[in-house]
């Protein structure tokens, strides 16, 4: 058995072998001539046939490339306003609420005489509206007592400090300033001590 799978692998390489061998005959080198080994002298006509073919390539790829630029801008400025509308969308769906209980604020004032009711209802559509601001990252800045910053603070008015911790320092807060993602969204207009 051993014998005839020597045979057999004989064989195998003799083919194999037998088809080689033409392959190398076809890749050995065809002599060349002396004319042909030279290199042909380029006349100015080629070069410059050369230059325009370059040159009309070149073109033709910064005419795609323009026009991939210009659909690139279209396309990210309709997506940023395709963003804004549909970020004013979800903030305005989230609004709705607030004026809902507003709405409903409203008709229990005319229908009922109960002002301590009134007042807490109020107080619970404020509350609503304060966790609404809080999940949009809105936050107040708190300014009385603190030290003066023109950074969040704009003061409206100087007023004598009561006492002399508080010269330069915000006596009262006029209009209450908010932040959002640690920006100044509205400064907080503030009485500063002198």
């Amino acid at each position: 058995m051993s014998k005839k799978k020597k045979d057999m692998k004989q064989e195998e390489l003799q083919e194999e072998m037998e088809n080689v061998q033409p392959a190398a005959e076809q890749e050995t080198p065809q002599e060349t001539t002396d004319e042909e080994s030279q290199p042909e002298e380029e006349t100015p006509e080629s070069v410059i046939e050369k230059l325009q073919a370059q040159l009309a390539k070149e073109k033709k790829e910064y005419l795609f490339l323009m026009a991939d630029f210009d659909n690139y801008r279209k396309r990210t400025l309709k997506e940023k306003q395709e963003m804004l509308k549909n970020g004013a969308e979800r903030a305005m769906l989230e609004l709705l609420p607030v004026v809902d209980d507003f709405e409903r604020a409203i008709d229990a004032m005319d229908k009922s005489e109960d002002i301590d009711s009134m007042k807490e209802g109020v107080k619970l559509i404020y509350n609503k509206f304060v966790k609404y601001l809080e999940h949009n990252n809105v936050k107040p800045i708190e300014s009385t007592g603190k030290d003066f910053d023109a950074d969040i603070h704009e003061a409206i008015t100087m007023f004598p400090a009561p006492s002399e911790d508080m010269k330069g320092k915000v006596v009262d807060t006029t209009l209450k300033g908010y932040m959002i993602n640690d920006k100044v969204l509205r400064h907080a207009k503030v009485v500063v001590g002198q």
